[in-house]
């Protein structure tokens, strides 16, 4: 593709931000790297590596590729036998662990059904050497520090550092705090030229033997190194020799290891540099809210809801643009900072950006057709250099394209053949784009001419578009409406404006008729869209309403279903069981009447068996009977009510709260949850409920003293055999109870099994805001199976 239209259209600095994302040197050179392709399975290839990357983000996280070293200059070097440094061996190291986490991150979903997805086999691929790099770890402790352990050899090299380091300072040590005190400037032990030193002063020199190394600037300090430590110094000298001696020991042999999987190293770079990329995208793809775009090849564009990536994403205003299919021409009108430039750019931006593997920010579903080339003329092409007017640099440019453009590309123009007389620039520009249209080249354009406006209102193929102006606000809303073309608003912005009337009318008396008629037709146009659109979102509105009325409803029908399946499987449930029961004891009846017959049985016992029987009957009868007119227990009187009081309603089966006093008619409200209903007096019964408090009893509504149950509670309660839930449910109960009844303690009986009982009862335990203190039984209460719990007196 032509690298302007990269310019022109900023896809570099959608490169620029892709860059940014990558976390490896390699991945960022790849990333920069990155251009636009023509082959339709490379690009579906590229969009689905992109898709598995983002998917992988959102189920399990990022991955870093920081460690991602280039180590490709130092495996060279292996190859010709040299033996690498410290640094060298560290980046080689880093790359393995890299890859052992990137490796790592592959196989946290191993065990899970999730298909596998187009980034597995470059995970595979992975190499990560794992006793290699654990052996440089071993070994290398920093870019400075070789471990002592790296080797024996090396370990007892540095142990008889030590000791030789040991015994210079015991030596010299007794020199300074000892004979030689008076003669050295300060009693410190320093070193020069690796040697040890002590500082004399030069009056003394013949006093302190030794090997002068160095003197102070005023020539009044001899560093001089006494007779008595050369050797100690000339042996350390040799140790620190052996000892670098060994360390080249050490990075001859992980040079070696290293040597045996330089292919693996080359592999890994390679392919966590591509990770990295891709994950690039992704991370890029998220951070925009992108969508993967699908492709086709006849050359049709349809992007939904799609931002330009560059702009504020919390002000950027979506547009949807259709080009190649009902038509191949699309032209824009509209005023100026209208949106027209953006719909542009987005068009060609999204293009290119698709066509590079990456996700474009855009509803789902949007397509994009695979180009050959895109062609865009937008913005100031003035050419100072070149001595040419913007007129003149654009038309060198829209030749260029002209002459380039083919079947299979994109051409983009920006306010064409501007900057001329409107007459011939007009009249160019519909030669230009007629030209384009009959070569069947997929062309967008932006105008302010109206003679475009009428050229695509009469040309097949060719479809008017505009961005929407409201005059109220004089502000652009950057609306792309495509099949309206854009009404010029320079007499309405103006009247807004407050330039007087008699100016405006004179100005349209300059339009020609015909001008005049269209102005007045986008007019109509204009209104008659406005209208639709609130139509169609009053639709929208109702469609949305009946979707949720009517899932309602469906649930409705399907909780009442369940109900009724329910009441029906308990009710022949229960019909079963009496049946069961009545032939159970019909048999029985009959085996005794056998007998009866039988035996020598008087009639006073068969009598009183059949009475039996009638007895058992009647039981039966009012257990099946269904009880439709229940009347309440004692007739209520109006003056017995009392604004709160609960009370049932009989018809109902439902208790609720008075809500208002019985009329003359004997008509009152119940509040019952969130019913509220007028119901009859006869229809109610007065529910009397205990009111329980800690010192005292209170009186009900009904004018009854009513005791707490509470006052008889037992000092213990078994929870074992019950779960949790339950055993928690019944202590919570049982606590109030013992609190109410002033028990000063109690005993919980929990079992010991496997003591999830008893941390959740001990728990409730500590939660409870009137329990003291609580401890497990002790030998003789039944040690950990039971908790005594003591608690608060008032």
């Amino acid at each position: 593709m032509n690298r302007k239209a990269y310019h022109t259209l900023e896809f570099y600095k959608i490169i620029e931000r892709l860059a940014a994302e990558a976390g490896s040197a390699g991945g960022r050179k790849r990333c920069m790297e990155l251009e636009p392709m023509q082959d339709l399975a490379a690009i579906t290839a590229a969009q689905q590596e992109t898709e598995d990357a983002l998917t992988r983000l959102y189920r399990r996280g990022g991955v870093g590729f920081s460690g991602t070293r280039d180590v490709r200059a130092s495996l060279k070097r292996l190859e010709i036998g040299s033996t690498l440094n410290i640094p060298e061996l560290l980046d080689i190291c880093s790359l393995l662990e890299t890859a052992a986490r990137a490796k790592q991150y592959a196989r946290q979903n191993e065990g899970r059904e999730e298909d596998p997805d187009s980034l597995d086999p470059l995970f595979d691929t992975l190499e990560p050497c794992t006793q290699l790099s654990s052996e440089i770890r071993r070994c290398i402790l920093s870019e400075d520090e070789i471990s002592d352990d790296a080797s024996p050899a090396l370990h007892h090299v540095r142990r008889s550092i030590l000791a030789a380091n040991d015994k210079i300072h015991s030596t010299l040590s007794g020199m300074v705090n000892g004979s030689a005190r008076t003669y050295l400037q300060d009693a410190v032990i320093t070193q020069r030229n690796g040697r040890y030193c002590i500082p004399v002063k030069a009056e003394y020199r013949s006093q302190v033997p030794g090997m002068i190394h160095d003197q102070s600037s005023t020539g009044s300090t001899l560093f001089v190194e006494p007779m008595a430590v050369v050797k100690l110094n000339n042996d350390l000298k040799e140790l620190y020799l052996k000892e670098q001696e060994e360390i080249e020991h050490v990075l001859e042999s992980l040079s070696n290891q290293t040597a045996l999987c330089t292919e693996e190293l080359t592999q890994d770079y390679e392919i966590l540099t591509i990770l990295d990329f891709i994950f690039a995208k992704a991370r890029l793809a998220k951070d925009m809210k992108a969508t993967r775009p699908e492709f086709n090849e006849n050359r049709r564009i349809y992007i939904k809801e799609g931002r330009h990536p560059l702009l504020d994403p919390k002000k950027v205003v979506p547009v949807t643009i259709r080009l190649g299919q009902e038509y191949d021409l699309l032209i824009v009108t509209g005023p100026n900072t209208g949106g027209k430039t953006v719909s542009l750019k987005t068009t060609g931006l999204l293009t290119l950006m698709g066509q590079a593997g990456l996700h474009i920010p855009a509803a789902q579903n949007s397509e994009l057709a695979v180009f050959d080339d895109v062609y865009a003329d937008i913005g100031d092409e003035q050419s100072i250099e070149q001595s040419l007017s913007t007129f003149s640099s654009h038309m060198t440019n829209i030749i260029r394209i002209l002459n380039e453009a083919s079947l299979n590309s994109l051409v983009l123009f920006d306010e064409l053949c501007a900057g001329t007389d409107p007459t011939e620039g007009a009249a160019l520009a519909i030669a230009i784009l007629s030209h384009l249209h009959k070569m069947g080249i997929r062309t967008m354009a932006t105008t302010h001419y109206s003679e475009l406006k009428i050229f695509a209102l009469s040309a097949d193929g060719v479809e008017n578009a505009c961005c929407e102006f409201d005059v109220e606000t004089l502000s652009p809303t950057y609306r792309l409406l495509i099949g309206i073309p854009g009404k010029s608003n320079a007499f309405a912005i103006s009247r807004k404006l407050g330039l007087p009337d008699f100016l405006i009318e004179d100005a349209r008396g300059h339009l020609s008729e015909q001008n005049e008629s269209f102005e007045d037709l986008l007019s109509d146009l204009e209104s008659s869209r406005r209208t639709i659109e609130m139509e169609q979102a009053e639709i929208q509105e109702h469609k949305e309403e009946i979707r949720s009325l009517r899932e309602a409803l469906e649930k409705k029908q399907e909780k009442l279903e369940a109900q009724r399946d329910r009441i029906l499987r308990e009710a022949n449930e229960q019909a079963r069981q009496v049946l069961q029961e009545a032939k159970d004891y019909a048999d029985e009846t009959m085996k005794n009447f056998h007998k009866f017959g039988k035996a020598n049985i008087s009639a006073s016992e068969m009598e009183a068996e059949r009475a039996k029987l009638r007895e058992r009957m009647k039981k039966t009868e009012k257990a099946m009977a269904k009880d439709v007119a229940k009347k309440p227990k004692k007739a209520l009187k109006a003056s017995d009510l009392h604004l709160g009081d609960t009370v049932k309603v009989l018809s109902l089966n439902l208790q609720g709260t008075v809500s208002t006093l019985p009329d003359a008619r004997g008509n009152l409200y119940v509040q019952m949850g969130i019913l509220r209903s007028q119901v009859k007096l006869t229809d109610l019964e007065l529910v009397e409920e205990a009111v329980i408090t800690a010192k005292q009893f209170q009186r009900t509504s009904a004018g009854k003293i009513k005791m707490s149950k509470s006052a008889n509670v037992s000092t213990e309660i078994n929870l074992i055999g019950m779960t949790v839930d339950e055993a928690l449910a019944h202590l919570d109960k049982y606590l109030d109870d013992a609190y109410l009844a002033h028990l000063p303690s109690i005993r919980i009986v929990h079992g010991k099994g496997t003591g999830a009982l008893r941390k959740a009862v001990q728990g409730l335990l500590k939660r409870n805001k009137y329990v003291k203190s609580y401890r497990l039984g002790e030998f003789g209460e039944g040690d950990a199976g039971v908790t005594i719990a003591t608690f608060k007196q008032e």
